[in-house]
């Protein structure tokens, strides 16, 4: 047992031990110890049908895309994946890591100008891509962009099986001599602001997290894990993937989230672990209470991505029977910094994101002065360990500006830590509202909003005000039809929770909120909605 903590700083448990494996190491020792169980269930590309896949089958297919893909480049080149979540996703991002390649995953919704952004930066020498996603035509956007990508060699599409999914297993042998410091995978932030920034990643950060990440959730070895979650984002990918990997467990890959068909899934199989953003968490609970309220019985939830109401943590519990884990981090942290375990108390549960896990430091500093915030104290969460980002792809002045001194990564993130370790996230630096010369946190105010029965979801923000600066504007999805004299019902239920000043002055419904591929909602989009008057005022 720990002492309690004086000051926000969290050292290092190095009770827990890291491994030494790489993506591809960690896949072979798997096809080794545990080759006859199902290792990956998911559809196949073009065709819609079912695929499941033993470790022993795994194995064998991310050699021959390893194969393959030495054909096309060298060891410690750029490989781009432009695909919804097909089961060819992870089957690649083996034989990628096998090869020793750099892994660029991108997200299929990208238009031709973002997708060429990313492949001239990532100077990728391949891009593979599926042929549709959803009723996207991949194929004609990936033809169309090829010679604007001056450093790209090879367009291959995942329908061209014999181009990346060679005959023969036979691996040169340089392709398993591999250091678990090298490069593996290059993530594009969600790019909320600005032009996206590309994360590069280790194999180290990879699989701790994915084991760090399991163990906090206490997954049991072998669980049939459903995984809902894009591909191209760490969440679904590392944590999802590599976490499955890790416990010798099965990953059913859902390649389009659909509540009801998750259901269907997660019944089918007979899962006990999901992961998901609270938004996917939400519309399966309304689904199942659609349905009857009957719904599969699970075991562990792993949510993150932005706020989990308690309403929510609840009903989780009592339609699955599950324990909710709430995960918190950033892609810089591959991605999970934090979680909290099976025997949080439920106050932690509905209001922290938990301790930090094994092996890393985190702490709480002013932003202004960088010290370390007394207990309970916001500041900016900061965090340094084997998990951070290896740099900023092609872009030193943003490594610098998040990356101390010190070595430690800044977040952007606001939050508080008590003497336990444990952090409650309230907001982030670049989103603070200042009225009136009082700085206000956004998810405060969004956290109270997601205590009403008749808020689904609530995001808050900051609109021009002449006499204050800036005003406090709240955006809410409802759970439900709108009762009458809501907006009225919410004013008290923030009076009542809130300082005076914190109270939203502007109220809007929307049917829906404007989301990064992580579930984190984009909240320009929403300015720009209040500015252009095309949100509904709630009455």
């Amino acid at each position: 047992m720990r002492e309690p903590l004086t000051t926000s700083q969290w050292s290092r448990d190095d009770s827990v031990p890291l491994v030494e494996y790489t993506v591809g190491s960690l896949l072979a020792e798997r096809a080794r110890t545990h080759g006859d169980a199902l290792a990956l269930v998911g559809t196949a590309h073009g065709t819609g049908e079912q695929r499941r896949l033993t470790y022993r089958d795994l194995y064998t297919e991310a050699r021959r895309v390893a194969t393959a893909l030495l054909r096309l480049a060298e060891p410690g080149e750029f490989v781009a994946l432009w695909a919804p979540n097909v089961i060819e996703w992870p089957v690649i991002q083996y034989g990628a890591a096998l090869a020793g390649m750099t892994l660029v995953a991108l997200n299929p919704v990208l238009r031709a100008d973002e997708l060429v952004y990313a492949v001239n930066h990532s100077r990728a020498a391949v891009l593979l891509h599926a042929d549709v996603s959803r009723d996207y035509d991949l194929a004609a956007v990936a033809a169309s962009v090829r010679s604007r990508c001056p450093a790209l060699r090879e367009v291959v599409s995942l329908s061209a099986r014999e181009r990346w999914l060679a005959e023969s297993g036979d691996l040169p042998a340089t392709a398993d001599v591999q250091d678990a410091g090298a490069p593996v995978m290059l993530q594009y932030t969600s790019g909320t602001t600005g032009l996206p920034k590309g994360v590069l990643l280790r194999h180290r950060s990879l699989v701790n997290v994915a084991k760090l990440s399991a163990q906090r959730a206490e997954v049991e070895p072998g669980a049939m894990q459903v995984n809902p979650l894009p591909m191209f984002h760490t969440a679904g990918c590392v944590v999802a993937t590599l976490g499955s990997l890790w416990l010798g467990g099965c990953m059913v890959l859902v390649e389009q989230f659909r509540p009801a068909l998750v259901l269907e899934l997660m019944e089918k199989e007979q899962a006990t672990v999901l992961f998901c953003v609270p938004a996917m968490l939400g519309a399966l609970v309304e689904a199942a209470r659609d349905a009857g309220g009957t719904a599969p019985a699970l075991r562990t939830v792993a949510v993150g991505g932005a706020n989990v109401p308690a309403a929510l943590v609840e009903a989780t519990r009592q339609l699955f029977g599950a324990r909710v884990h709430i995960m918190y981090g950033q892609t810089e942290l591959a991605p999970t910094l934090s979680a909290t375990g099976r025997s949080d108390t439920p106050e932690d549960l509905t209001h922290t994101v938990g301790r930090p896990l094994p092996q890393v430091e985190c702490k709480i500093v002013d932003p202004v002065t960088g010290a370390v915030q007394p207990l309970g104290t916001p500041g900016e969460i900061c965090a340094r360990g084997y998990q951070q980002m290896i740099e900023y792809l092609h872009d030193p002045e943003s490594t610098a500006r998040t990356v101390d001194a010190g070595g430690w990564v800044h977040t952007g993130d606001l939050g508080a830590m008590d003497a336990r370790g444990v952090i409650t996230v309230t907001g982030r630096l670049k989103e603070l509202i200042i009225r009136g010369g009082e700085n206000i946190a956004p998810v405060e105010i969004e956290t109270c909003l997601l205590g009403h029965e008749a808020v689904l979801e609530a995001a808050v923000v900051a609109v021009p005000d002449e006499r204050m600066g800036e005003a406090v504007a709240a955006v809410v999805r409802l759970a439900g039809e709108q009762p009458a004299g809501l907006r009225d019902a919410l004013v008290e239920h923030c009076r009542a929770r809130l300082a005076k000043y914190k109270v939203p002055q502007h109220w809007y419904v929307a049917d829906e909120m404007p989301v990064t591929p992580a579930g984190k909602v984009r909240k320009f989009k929403l300015r720009d909605a209040v500015t252009a008057g095309t949100l509904r005022d709630l009455d």
